[in-house]
């Protein structure tokens, strides 16, 4: 049986991670993308590492490309992008996909865990949010236009 620590992802630079590494934080995972209406959120996902990092929160971000080509860079731009506009300092990790039949398999399993609206397990636009406990269980699925300041109250209830 799958748990989220049994899977990897390479970061931006290429260097591949095991999400074991983030065992028994809070994490905040989310799908990313640098010329989406949403994008202003890097800001506030940004906000929430820098005041919940020191108590074991992570906010992990994945760039994709699949919600109207929203992410055409390559990870070096990505990465300039995050640091130059929104001084991201949390990780970041390779493209990927998030639907489809070449989703990474994290991602097909965060949606099986935390369904969307009316139960659907698809990815429906970038910036979709997912809140991870200590123990590695999806406790929560937030829509795109959630915005980081409004899940301030879970993070603190699971730290």
């Amino acid at each position: 049986m799958s748990t989220l620590y049994t899977f990897s992802a390479r970061t931006l630079g290429g260097a591949p991670v095991s999400l074991d590494r983030y065992r028994g934080k809070v994490l905040l995972i989310v799908n990313t993308a640098s010329e989406c209406g949403f994008t202003p959120q890097y800001a506030g996902l940004q906000q929430l590492y820098e005041r919940f990092a020191a108590r074991g929160f992570e906010v992990l971000g994945f760039p994709c490309n699949q919600f109207g080509k929203q992410e055409p860079g390559d990870a070096a731009q990505i990465g300039a992008f995050c640091e130059k506009n929104f001084f991201v300092t949390f990780p970041m990790f390779e493209k990927i996909d998030v639907k489809g039949p070449d989703a990474h398999p994290l991602y097909g399993y965060l949606t099986n865990e935390a369904p969307g609206l009316l139960g659907t397990k698809a990815i429906k636009w970038n910036f979709t949010k997912f809140l991870v406990d200590r123990n590695g269980n999806v406790v929560r699925r937030y829509a795109p236009k959630t915005k980081p300041e409004e899940i301030v109250g879970d993070i603190e209830a699971l730290l």
